[in-house]
């Protein structure tokens, strides 16, 4: 928008110049008066006056009235406070086209085009894959070059993983060293990619970087959803059963989501020989409901944000549970049970009420970070039901 600004003024300079160049720059040889040019006219008129009288077609009474009278409008119209050069008063004339100019370009401008809105549209362009590839390639021809921004290595990392690029998204990982060893979600993006190179195999460090990034947050769905997979893959097919149930419990019921870990789940009971889980065993006492953003909001969410409900005991900054969901579509259904307690001890249930509230992180870490995209506190009853949270407001 700036470089708009900036060539459309120099534009309007170049216009003016050359509009007002007369003026600016007057010429070398004195310009014409008025009076020089009223003395060869009456000249002219003279002559012939004078050719009618010789002619014979004046008499010299008609004659002598006749040259009178132009001796005295050449005297009025030659008079010396008119004596000044026909382009010596431009003052007026340039600040007249000036002001023409600008008001015209300024309405055009208004009327027909606004830079806001042409940056806006073109921001708004989708961006192709090969747009993509060029800015990670960038960022990453950036990042040779400053080996020790392990915060800019593990970005690096996930860019690489989201395009695809499994082996580039490894070595990424390995540069950024300690930065993600405190980040669940990091450590199970890295083990996922050790897993696919090594054509599914969690045994070594895959399945430790999934127990460390459990550890930090036994709630995370991807360490869940890759715990589970590793257990099945080994045959352990109770212990899939039972960590893909804790990460049903995040998912709301009747999405795809939802369905693809049902699914998984049978397979794993059905390969286990174990019997289904009773209606009876699962806990009843929770909170659901619905959370929505704010239209103005909407154009902040990125690719791969993550949305978090988080419910606390009143007064306290400690979590009792913790939602974690993928960003994808707006208004949204949430349900927040035992399952996603983050003591054992001391679950949803046990209380009776909690403070509840959504945030949009577009990291997805447990810190809170500005720009995250955040809601009101609510008071709520444990076992509340048709919850509406509402994120409008932005971290500063």
């Amino acid at each position: 928008m700036i470089i708009f600004l900036s060539s459309a003024f120099l534009l309007l300079i170049l216009v003016l110049v050359l509009l007002l160049r007369p003026f600016i720059f007057p010429s070398k040889f004195p310009g014409t008066s008025r009076r020089q040019m009223n003395a060869a006219i009456y000249r002219e008129e003279l002559d012939k006056l004078e050719a009618e009288r010789s002619a014979g077609n004046l008499t010299a009474a008609d004659y002598e009235i006749a040259h009178a009278e132009m001796r005295q409008r050449l005297f009025q119209d030659t008079h010396e406070a008119d004596d000044q050069a026909v382009m010596g008063s431009g003052k007026k004339t340039v600040i007249g086209l000036c002001i023409f100019v600008v008001l015209l370009s300024s309405g055009l401008y208004l009327s027909l085009g606004d830079a806001s809105q042409v940056a806006e549209m073109k921001a708004a362009q989708p961006m192709t894959r090969e747009g993509v590839e060029k800015m990670v390639s960038e960022f990453a021809a950036k990042m040779e070059k400053d080996p020790t921004n392990l915060k800019g290595w593990a970005m690096l990392a996930r860019s690489y993983k989201i395009l695809g690029r499994n082996d580039d998204a490894i070595k990424a990982y390995e540069h950024a060293g300690s930065f993600i060893d405190s980040d669940p979600q990091l450590l199970a993006d890295y083990a996922d990619a050790l897993a696919v190179k090594a054509n599914g195999n969690f045994a070594g460090k895959p399945l430790q970087l999934i127990q460390q990034a459990l550890k930090l947050d036994p709630n995370n769905m991807m360490a869940l959803w890759l715990s589970g997979t590793a257990s099945y893959t080994s045959g352990n097919y109770r212990a899939a059963v039972q960590t893909w149930e804790k990460l049903a419990q995040q998912i709301p019921p009747g999405t795809e989501e939802a369905r693809s870990i049902e699914g998984s789940i049978a397979d794993a009971r059905s390969k286990g020989s174990l019997s289904a889980k009773s209606p009876a065993a699962v806990a009843v006492k929770s909170i659901s409901g619905k959370i929505a953003l704010s239209a103005e909001l909407i154009s902040k969410v990125q690719p791969g944000a993550v949305v978090m409900v988080i419910a606390r005991k009143p007064g306290e900054r400690m979590p009792v549970a913790v939602l974690r969901m993928p960003a994808t579509e707006f208004p949204m259904n949430f349900v927040m049970n035992d399952a996603l307690a983050m003591n054992p001890s001391d679950p949803l249930s046990k209380q009776s009420e909690v403070t509840i509230e959504v945030r949009v992180s577009k990291t997805g870490m447990a810190k809170q970070e500005a720009g995250d995209l955040i809601s009101a506190v609510q008071t709520v009853k444990v076992g509340a039901s048709n919850v509406q949270l509402v994120v409008n407001q932005v971290r500063p």
